[in-house]
């Protein structure tokens, strides 16, 4: 091979750079144009777990599923441009409403445990402060969201648990209701079904403890949102898996696992198997991922949902949000159901890829 003069070299070098140069200045004007189109950033996103998968999905559930959810961004969004509304406000009103029906694994539509209780996590995250607060295992709290909220602003702690919560709820004022308020029709023919067939494998084997079975017992439900002061928060409320053992606790309540808030990195809420969320600290981790090794927030959401989760058997997905206002929903199954509000008042509801 010929060598090059030093001319040439030298020649090769100066057009280098000039290419060099002329493609870091178009692709800093495309990073810019982006960056600059305000109109089309996500300020509030909300998910309601991973529910069914598609061929089960009926015309009639995914018409009430998106309804609800426009509900839910619609509350989210009145809280968030209220006089002083804070990125927490629309994540606590946005995940209320979500609790408040029946039709996600969370508050009211929370699923039964192997012993037929209703027993509820939730957990949110100041993205300024660095504040949490979460409560687990509750029976009573009408909106476990903002029992969790409670704990972060009018308590030295971070996670309050079981009885404890919920006296602590009660003394606070918070809505305080019947067990028997979390009880629905569907969720109570679940449980019966799951019971069902623990009774005919016991037939054929001794099968100690309660089988959990994946797929879509987890329907937790989440919110992140990003205000006016450039604020971010982040906020996860659940029933838990169907037939879970009693005082299991999954990833929602725990800052880290499934909720976490970092105004210099993102907002993630989570949904999924739990231990594997735990386990990863899945989170944290995507936020990590952006702080750290400068990834974008959908790259930092991707790696960690399908490169880490999915290849230990982890299902799930999250919802991320940035400081400028890039949002990323990222899963490993069929579907996630979703919703997201743009600064220019648009809003897109999706159940899986449509």
């Amino acid at each position: 091979m010929r060598r090059l003069s030093f001319a040439e070299h030298a020649m090769w070098q100066h057009t280098f750079r000039l290419v060099a140069l002329a493609t870091g200045f178009i692709l800093g004007n495309m990073s810019s144009a982006r960056a600059d189109d305000r109109d089309q950033q996500v300020i509030l996103a909300i998910h309601g777990g991973i529910g069914l998968e598609r061929h089960e999905m009926t015309p009639e559930l995914s018409k009430e599923l998106r309804a609800a959810l426009r509900v839910a961004i619609e509350t989210g969004r009145k809280a968030l441009e209220a006089e002083r509304g804070s990125s927490l406000d629309a994540v606590e009103a946005a995940i209320r409403s979500l609790e408040d029906s029946p039709l996600f694994n969370a508050g009211r539509g929370a699923v039964f445990t192997h012993e037929g209780r209703n027993e509820l996590d939730a957990s949110i995250m100041n993205g300024r402060t660095k504040a949490a607060g979460s409560v687990a295992s509750v029976t009573i709290i009408k909106n476990p969201i903002t029992a969790a909220r409670a704990v972060m602003e009018r308590s030295p702690h971070v996670m309050l648990i079981g009885r404890g919560a919920e006296v602590f709820a009660t003394r606070q004022g918070l809505d305080i209701v019947d067990p028997g308020y979390f009880w629905t029709e569907q969720r109570w023919r679940d449980i019966q079904r799951r019971w069902e067939k623990e009774r005919q494998e016991k037939k054929t084997r001794d099968q100690q403890g309660a089988a959990v079975e994946p797929g879509h017992a987890w329907g937790t439900v989440g919110a992140v949102a990003l205000d006016r002061g450039g604020d971010l928060a982040a906020g996860t409320s659940t029933g838990g898996m169907t037939n879970k053992l009693f005082g299991r606790v999954g990833d929602s309540p725990i800052i880290g696992a499934g909720t976490y808030a970092d105004n210099a990195g993102c907002a993630v809420s989570c949904t999924g198997h739990g231990e594997f969320f735990i386990r990863f600290g899945v989170a944290h981790e995507i936020n990590a991922l952006m702080k750290y090794r400068n990834l974008s927030i959908d790259k930092a959401a991707g790696e960690v949902i399908h490169q880490q989760l999915k290849p230990a058997g982890g299902e799930g997905g999250a919802i991320a949000l940035d400081k400028h206002g890039n949002f990323a929903a990222s899963y490993n199954t069929d579907g996630m159901y979703r919703a997201w509000l743009t600064r220019d008042g648009k809003t897109q509801v999706k159940l899986h890829d449509d």
